[in-house]
């Protein structure tokens, strides 16, 4: 009896091994690929068929959605994910608006959710809604901070602002007008704009009445173009700043020459080339992009490389969940939420991120690199 008792036992752990190794990972997907938020959610769509096949031997199922810039609709989506589908984990929104109420659904079903917006807000201040939300692309005040420094250390004292007018332009002035009075800038303007609009030249010519000495621009994707060209065709000879929003080809291709010399802190993904080949930023980047060429036959931009790295997370974090509990169940969903705070020194076409019960973003200033345009081309500032 003891024997039959002992392989019973056996046959159990066998069969819940089997069951374990059989179950799919959901993966729900969610970005913005039309309305105004499309320069990022375009890309971001393209990366799903570079990503991983299978995580530890488990295959993974990816099913993506468009909100269309729109947070209802990503809202909707967000709801469809985890009811209909049974996903296990929610990657998105590209967009700051459409990712708040996404986390309310997070929170509700107990899903963790990657998202791939820039604002703090999303995982600042953990409490009980934010502590299922984790986030790739750095805090606002990571790389506000490095660039003010720089800003400061140039010799600046005033400081125009133009901003798109949402979570990410907002966010940054926030942080921008928190850290400029310790480092001696006083800032001389609060203006705003919308992704969608087609010109930013009374901005500009509000910001250039105030004589600064530098124009700090917060804003992403092509939509960043505007003041910084209102601001070079208006006159505006000085200094102009921008943020990591704007590493994109396409940035550089319709700015032209109105944006040569923007500096601004971002990822390693946009300088990679003038690192070291050992460096692990750049064989993090050569691994995404290998990747992502190989299904596109293009380069991509680091909007992709947000979806890339969110999944990266997921990558790291679900072996250990499995131990706990197999995909597809709610147990696993709170036991990935778990692992994702365990993440120790992975290193991230956006960073290197160890996450904790405290910080759902996990950059530090090694994340943080300087940036300019020049002859071109983003090159990393020396």
């Amino acid at each position: 009896m003891k024997l039959a008792a002992a392989g019973l036992r056996v046959l159990a752990s066998t069969m819940l091994l089997l069951s374990q190794a059989q179950a799919d990972i959901k993966v729900g997907v969610v970005v913005s690929a039309s309305g105004p938020g499309s320069s990022l959610g375009q890309p971001q769509m393209r990366t799903i068929a570079a990503l991983p096949a299978e995580i530890a031997g488990e295959k993974v199922v990816c099913i993506a959605l468009d909100d269309e810039s729109d947070p209802t609709k990503g809202t909707q989506n967000a709801r469809r994910l985890v009811i209909q589908d049974g996903v296990d984990v929610l990657i998105g929104s590209s967009l700051t608006p459409v990712t708040m109420p996404m986390i309310d659904v997070a929170m509700e079903s107990k899903t963790p959710i990657v998202s791939l917006a820039a604002a703090t807000s999303i995982v600042q201040p953990i409490d009980d809604r934010r502590r299922w939300a984790f986030k790739v692309v750095p805090n606002d005040d990571l790389m506000a901070a490095a660039i003010l420094r720089h800003v400061a250390a140039s010799g600046v004292k005033t400081l125009g602002y133009i901003g798109v007018s949402d979570g990410y332009g907002e966010g940054y002035y926030a942080e921008v007008s928190r850290l400029a009075p310790g480092l001696g800038l006083t800032v001389t303007t609060h203006e705003v704009y919308a992704r969608s609009d087609t010109s930013a030249i009374g901005q500009a010519l509000k910001v250039i009445a105030t004589n600064p000495d530098a124009v700090f621009i917060a804003s992403a994707g092509t939509p960043a173009v505007l003041p910084q060209e209102a601001l070079r065709t208006r006159g505006y000879a000085g200094r102009i700043y921008q943020t990591h929003g704007v590493a994109t080809e396409d940035f550089i291709k319709l700015g032209g020459a109105n944006v040569e010399g923007a500096v601004f802190a971002g990822e390693a993904f946009t300088i990679a080339d003038d690192l070291a080949s050992e460096d692990p930023f750049r064989r993090a980047r050569d691994e995404f992009v290998a990747a992502y060429e190989k299904v596109n036959g293009s380069r991509p931009n680091i909007f992709a490389a947000h979806l890339w790295d969110a999944m990266t997370l997921v990558r790291q974090a679900a072996p250990d969940a499995m131990t706990i509990a197999k995909p597809g169940t709610p147990e696993f969903r709170i036991a990935l939420r778990d692992a994702l705070e365990r993440v120790r020194d992975v290193y991230l076409n956006n960073g290197v991120s160890t996450m904790s019960p405290q910080n759902h973003n996990g950059y530090d200033a090694r994340s943080a690199f300087l940036i300019k345009v020049e002859g071109g081309k983003f090159r990393l500032a020396r």
